[in-house]
């Protein structure tokens, strides 16, 4: 592959198009490796594939929303509550009482709160428009069949 000469090593004219084939596919490689998402990934900000659900709190989400607010230091906000799961696992929650909220501090959530004050503006002009029973309505749609 390579021909060596007094001024040097030379690869082969023959052999180049295989070297740099092979470098590219090395390169494919790398690169999609990088895209992974991975834990490290999310939590330093890089990757943001991770599948994020916003809901209302269901009575089987007290021991979450407990985590939760023991991580942030403060108390359970008041009910209703909208939650941000990502990757199903509880990152942060907004009161549509009061407007509290309680995030993870070990993940990046300024965006995800972010997310539930624009959803929980949706949910409080749909209400006004429409049933002031609108939240409940919804919260017995999404719980869990007996």
């Amino acid at each position: 592959m390579f021909l060596a000469y007094p001024e040097g090593m030379f690869i082969d004219p023959r052999h180049r198009l295989d070297v740099a084939e092979a470098h590219a596919d090395a390169l494919r490689r790398a690169r999609a490796r990088r895209r992974t998402p991975t834990l490290e990934s999310w939590r330093d900000g890089s990757v943001a594939d991770s599948t994020i659900v916003i809901r209302p709190n269901r009575p089987d989400d007290d021991r979450a929303l407990a985590r939760l607010a023991g991580l942030d230091s403060a108390s359970v906000p008041a009910e209703p509550l909208l939650l941000a799961e990502v990757g199903g696992e509880l990152h942060a929650a907004l009161s549509l009482r009061d407007g509290a909220v309680i995030a993870d501090p070990f993940h990046r959530t300024a965006q995800l709160v972010s997310l539930l004050q624009t959803r929980a503006s949706q949910l409080l002009v749909d209400n006004r428009a429409g049933s002031r029973r609108w939240f409940a309505r919804v919260r017995s749609r999404l719980a869990p069949a007996r």
